[in-house]
This record gives structure tokens, sequence and C-alpha cells, in this order.
């Protein structure tokens, strides 16, 4: 018996470390995963297509665990689990693939727990907060994020917009985006969230907290255009890269994440001028769209 979940990425309007207050919105490309029970066993096999934290897998697998086990003290969980994953986002990009990651483990996981001991559909073993706050958790035990990253989690496992305070953990917003050309240039570096300078970002908190009011109020063009042109300045990105799609003609433009990847809103007129903007930049360019389904079981058998 397998269960298949695959959980989108998403795209920064709001990076919530210098403040806690954090807003970003799902794309189409994924994190899939494939958990399987083998029977017997305590074990939790782990494998991925890509170069990966492996310890984030386990932590997800046991966290699921013990929160069944803790809602349903009578059952004996006595199976072990295999777990893959494949992607088709870039690792430590800021493009929210550990969240992704821990979306899509933590649902498969939790499914495959209440098919294998036959949970009844008119009991809930687990809600989508608490299956949204385990991935967090276990983010958070893993060291791969600094916040949480409660804001990209959110809009990953919902799908659309979400707009978020990290510090409780509360969704201040919710709603699907409009579908829009979302155009993402990947250099040829990485850029682990957990290795940033805190320290400089939280310098930019007051700027921030501007940002994240536009946000707040819809304005999200806005939000994330300045938003992502502050922590250029924060962590020593170059903010030209953003000023030249929004120059070919981009709604709004700016670093996802703590980098490295840049990400802009185009029209269908404008989509191949923000391309050739950046089409000398070292690296890749790709074209997504929104994706406002978030995190879902696509066969379970």
């Amino acid at each position: 018996m397998k269960t298949i979940v695959k959980s989108p990425g998403s795209a920064t309007i709001i990076n919530a470390i210098a403040t806690g207050y954090g807003s970003a919105f799902g794309i189409k490309r994924y994190v899939t995963a494939e958990v399987q029970l083998k029977g017997p066993d305590s074990s939790i096999i782990c494998s991925a297509d890509r170069d990966v934290d492996m310890s984030l897998m386990e932590i997800c697998v046991k966290m699921v665990i013990n929160k069944f086990k803790e809602n349903y003290s009578d059952i004996e969980v006595d199976t072990g689990f295999s777990v893959k994953t494949s992607s088709t986002l870039p690792v430590s990009s800021g493009l929210s693939s550990s969240s992704a990651t821990s979306n899509s483990i933590v649902m498969a996981t939790a499914k495959a727990l209440m098919k294998e001991y036959d949970i009844k559909s008119d009991k809930i073993a687990f809600n989508d907060l608490e299956l949204l706050n385990i991935g967090v958790d276990a983010s958070l035990e893993a060291g791969v994020t600094i916040t949480g990253a409660f804001d990209d989690a959110s809009a990953s496992f919902y799908g659309g917009l979400t707009v978020t305070n990290n510090n409780t953990r509360e969704i201040l917003k919710m709603h699907d985006m409009e579908q829009q050309n979302i155009l993402v240039y990947m250099p040829n570096r990485i850029s682990p969230t957990a290795q940033s300078d805190v320290r400089r970002m939280k310098l930019i908190a007051p700027q921030v907290k501007l940002a994240f009011n536009e946000a707040l109020h819809g304005n999200i063009c806005n939000a994330m255009t300045l938003n992502g042109i502050l922590y250029c300045a924060s962590l020593a990105f170059d903010p030209n890269i953003a000023l030249d799609a929004l120059d070919a003609g981009a709604t709004a433009a700016g670093l996802s994440g703590t980098g490295p990847a840049f990400v802009a809103m185009a029209s269908n007129e404008n989509v191949d001028k923000v391309k050739e903007a950046w089409s000398s930049l070292p690296g890749q360019i790709f074209c997504t769209e929104v994706d406002n389904e978030g995190t879902r079981v696509i066969d379970s058998g």
C-alpha cells in the first residue's frame, strides 16, 4: 500500500524573518512524496531524487507517528515506512522546497496510517492545521528554517495567497490568487535559509513592516517589490535583477525568501520582455503559474 502526495513550492511576498510577519503564494513547481508501509517493522527508509536533507524526511514521519499515537492511544503502530521524494523545485533557492517536502511527507504519512488502521471517514485523525504545524515543527527540528516559515508552509499547504503571523502561527488572510505568469530567475548557486545573517535582516524590520502593511491591504505587487529590494540590500544580492524585470514591464519583482531565486509577475504581453531582460544572467529562467490547490493526495492504494 502506498500513498502519494504532491505539494507546491511558494514564492515570497513578505519574508517573515525581519518582523515575524510574512506572506507567500503557491507556485506550480512541486515536491512529490510517496509513503509505503512495510509491514511489521520499525525502520524508516528515506530516499530522494536529489541531494536533500534526509533527516527532515525522517523527522516528518516520526512526528506524524507520535501525533497518531497521541490521538489513538489504543492503536499499536507496528509498521515500518519507506519514503521517497521527487521534486521540480530547486533546493535552497527561496522557493520553499523544505516546506513542500515537509507538507507532502506529513500528509502522505498521515493518510497512509489512517488507511492502514482503518480510521473511518467520520473520525478525523488529523485536521489540516495539525498537519501544517507538524511540518513546521519538523523543519525547525531539522534546522532547515529560521522561523519555521509558517508563511511559506501555509501557502504550500493551502495554495493561493496567505498572509501570516509566524510568531503565533496564525493565518491573517488567505485566498486564491488570480492566474498570471510567474517568472523565476535561478542563479547558479544555493542559499540555505538557516545560514542567512539574521542580524542583518533584523536591521530592515521597520521598512519590511511597511511592505507587510501593503500586503495586508491587498497591494501585493507593491509589497513583493519593496520586500524583495529590501532583502536584496540586507543579504547582498543585486537589486538590479529585480529592477531590470520591472523596467521590462513586470508588475512586481523581487528576491524570494533568502534567495537566490528572483521572482517576477508579468502580463502575457510582457513575459517575453522580462525573460529577455534576464537572459544574459548566469543560471536558468523558468516560467510557472500560481497554484491555488495546495498540498493534495494524488494516489492512495
